[in-house]
């Protein structure tokens, strides 16, 4: 139970650090992001509301208040990395490896989520 429990923490920590970097790196480098998105082909409006999203989500995780906002929280974060991932791989043919990363960090911390906190 303590390993579920230092794994699940480690990979949301790990997970929560990516999206508020990103985030970050969305407000505070806006012109190098449109760059990226318009090389990726995404449309520049979604980089402001993404950021905010990115940074509720950490907040619906590591708050654990509501369920159900939390699991829209993994669900947006997996849909965005996982598009994130075929973005690189279809554009850049690769490149993809802090997507990837997040899609691994996703899951487990999602995974253990259900085993660490269960009630039942």
């Amino acid at each position: 139970m303590k390993t579920n429990k230092l794994i699940y923490w480690i990979s949301t920590g790990l997970l929560c650090a990516l999206m508020l970097f990103s985030a970050t790196m969305y407000f505070t480098k806006y012109d190098m992001v449109v760059g990226f998105f318009q090389h990726l082909g995404y449309p520049t409006y979604l980089i402001y509301p993404l950021a905010v999203a990115k940074i509720l989500a950490v907040i619906a995780i590591l708050s654990r208040k509501s369920t159900l906002l939390k699991e829209w929280a993994y669900a947006g974060i997996f849909f965005d990395v996982i598009l994130a991932f075929a973005a690189h791989t279809i554009v850049d043919g690769g490149g993809g490896t802090m997507a990837l990363a997040g899609i691994v960090l996703v899951i487990v911390s999602r995974f253990l989520d259900g085993r660490v906190f269960d009630k039942t």
